[in-house]
C-alpha cells in the first residue's frame, strides 16, 4: 500500500512538473499576440511639413513595441527548453505546444511588422496609401515559411545536434531589430533602405528561402561539449558584442549574417574533414 501510495505522489509531482515549462510556453504566445495588437495599432498616419509642405507619412511608436514584445517572448522561448530540461518535463505535448507558439511570435507577429513597413514604404509615393493589398500580401510569405519550417523539424529526427534552415526565432529576431533600427539609429542609408519596398521585398524572399531551405545551420546542441565545437560560437558571440558596441540595433541583422556564414562554412569544414 505504501509502494502504491508513493507511485501515485510520484506520478502527481511528475505531471505538475510537466505543466511548469508550458506555462513558459504559452507566456511565448502571449507576447506574441502582444507584439501583434502593437504592431497594429494605432496604424499609420500622415502630417504635413511646415516648411516644405509635403505630406509625411509617420510610423506608429507601436511598432517598436512589437519588437520588445517579441524579444520577451524568444528569452521565454529559450528558458522554456530550459526549464523542460532541468525538471526532466519535456514532453510531445509541450514539443508541439512550442512550435505553436514560435508560430505565432516569430512568424506572424514579425510578418506583420513586415506588412506595416511595406505599406509604410509605398505610401512614400503618390496615392500609396491606397496600394492594392496584392503588393503588401507577400510579407505574409515570412509566417507561412515559418510554420513550414517548424512542421517539418517535428518529423524530422536528423535536427537533434544541427538544424536544416534558419530556426524561425533567428528569423524573427531579425525582422523584429528592424523597427529599433528605424527609431535609433542615425544610419542615414539603413533608413532609407527601411523606407525602400523593394528592400522588404528582398528580405521577404530571402528569410523566406532561409527558413525552408535545408542549408546546415549550428544549434546549440551537443552530445560532448568541446572548445572546438564551442569555437563558432565564441565568434559569433565576439561578432555580436563588437557590433552591437559600434552599430548599435544594427548589430542583428550583421549577427544574423554572420551566424548564417559561420554555421555553412563550419558545416561544410567538417563534411570534408
Amino acid at each position: 500500500m505504501m509502494q502504491q501510495t508513493n507511485n501515485k505522489v510520484q506520478s502527481v509531482n511528475g505531471g505538475l512538473l510537466s505543466v511548469v515549462p508550458n506555462l513558459f510556453t504559452l507566456l511565448n504566445l502571449l507576447f506574441g499576440c502582444m507584439a501583434i495588437v502593437a504592431v497594429l495599432q494605432p496604424g499609420l498616419t500622415t502630417t504635413v511639413d511646415a516648411e516644405t509642405g509635403l505630406q509625411l507619412v509617420v510610423v506608429p511608436e507601436n511598432w517598436y513595441w512589437a519588437s520588445v514584445f517579441i524579444g520577451i517572448a524568444a528569452v521565454i522561448d529559450f528558458l522554456d527548453g530550459f526549464v523542460a530540461r532541468l525538471l526532466k518535463a519535456s514532453s510531445a505535448l509541450g514539443a508541439q505546444l512550442d512550435s505553436l507558439a514560435d508560430v505565432v511570435s516569430f512568424g506572424v507577429a514579425p510578418g506583420m511588422i513586415v506588412y506595416q513597413f511595406l505599406r509604410w514604404s509605398w505610401a512614400q509615393h503618390e496615392d500609396g496609401l491606397d496600394v492594392s493589398m496584392l503588393w503588401l500580401l507577400p510579407a505574409f510569405i515570412i509566417p507561412c515559411a515559418g510554420a513550414y519550417r517548424l512542421g517539418r523539424f517535428n518529423i524530422d529526427a536528423e535536427q537533434s545536434y544541427g538544424f536544416k534552415g534558419v530556426p524561425i526565432p533567428a528569423a524573427g529576431l531579425l525582422i523584429a531589430s528592424f523597427p529599433l533600427i528605424y527609431w535609433y539609429s542615425d544610419n542615414a542609408t539603413a533608413i532609407k533602405m527601411l523606407s525602400n519596398e523593394w528592400f522588404w521585398y528582398a528580405v521577404i524572399v530571402i528569410v523566406s528561402y532561409l527558413m525552408v531551405s535545408t542549408l546546415p545551420m549550428l544549434a546549440l546542441k551537443f552530445k560532448n561539449a568541446s572548445v572546438k565545437k564551442l569555437m563558432p560560437f565564441i565568434i559569433l558571440a565576439i561578432i555580436a558584442v563588437v557590433t552591437g558596441i559600434l552599430l548599435g540595433w544594427l548589430a542583428v541583422p550583421v549577427t544574423f549574417i554572420a551566424y548564417v556564414i559561420i554555421s555553412l562554412v563550419y558545416k561544410q569544414k567538417n563534411h570534408d574533414l
